[in-house]
C-alpha cells in the first residue's frame, strides 16, 4: 500500500475511486429527519433547514480534519465517476427541495405531509445505495446505462402533487 493510499484510507477516501462515503451522510440525515417526521411533526422545521450540498461544498463546510484530503481527491478522482456520482447526488437534492416544496404548502395537512415524506424516504434510499456503489467502485459510469430516467421520474411525480 503506497503512502498515498494510506492517507486516503485514513481520511475515509477510497483509494481506488477518490470518493468518500462520508458525503452519503448529508442525505442520511434528511432521510432520518423525512423518517422522524412520522413521530415527531415539529421535524418539519428541521427538514426545511436542510439544504442541499455538492461535494466539495459538504466537504468544505466539515469539520474533519480530513476534509482537504477529501476534496484533493474528489478534484482528482476519475471524471466519469464525478459526473456519474453528482448526477445522482443531483437528483437527490432535487427530490429532497421538492419534497420540502410540497411539504410547506399551507394547506397540506400533517397526514399527507406524513405521505410526500414516506415516498420521498422510499425514493432516495436506492439513490443512497447508487451513489455508495459509486463511491465505493462497484457502479461505474460505463454500468450506468439505462438508469438516468428513473430519478426525473420521481421529481416529476413529486412536482405533480
Amino acid at each position: 500500500m503506497s503512502a498515498n493510499d494510506a492517507r486516503l484510507i485514513e481520511a475515509n477516501v477510497n483509494p481506488r475511486t477518490g470518493l468518500a462515503t462520508d458525503y452519503l451522510n448529508h442525505f442520511n440525515e434528511a432521510i432520518m429527519l423525512l423518517e422522524l417526521f412520522a413521530e415527531l411533526p415539529e421535524c418539519r422545521e428541521d427538514f426545511f433547514a436542510w439544504s442541499p450540498k455538492k461535494y466539495t461544498e459538504h466537504f468544505a463546510a466539515s469539520q474533519s480534519k480530513h476534509r482537504d484530503v477529501a476534496i484533493a481527491a474528489y478534484n482528482e478522482a476519475d471524471p466519469a465517476l464525478r459526473n456519474l456520482l453528482d448526477t445522482v447526488a443531483t437528483s437527490m437534492n432535487e427530490i429532497l427541495m421538492a419534497t420540502r416544496n410540497v411539504m410547506r404548502q399551507d394547506n397540506l395537512s400533517d397526514r399527507a405531509a406524513m405521505t410526500v415524506a414516506n415516498v420521498a424516504v422510499r425514493w432516495i434510499k436506492p439513490l443512497v445505495a447508487r451513489a455508495g456503489a459509486v463511491i465505493n467502485g462497484t457502479e461505474t459510469a460505463q454500468s450506468e446505462s439505462g438508469q438516468d430516467a428513473a430519478p426525473q421520474i420521481a421529481v416529476d411525480a413529486v412536482m405533480a402533487r
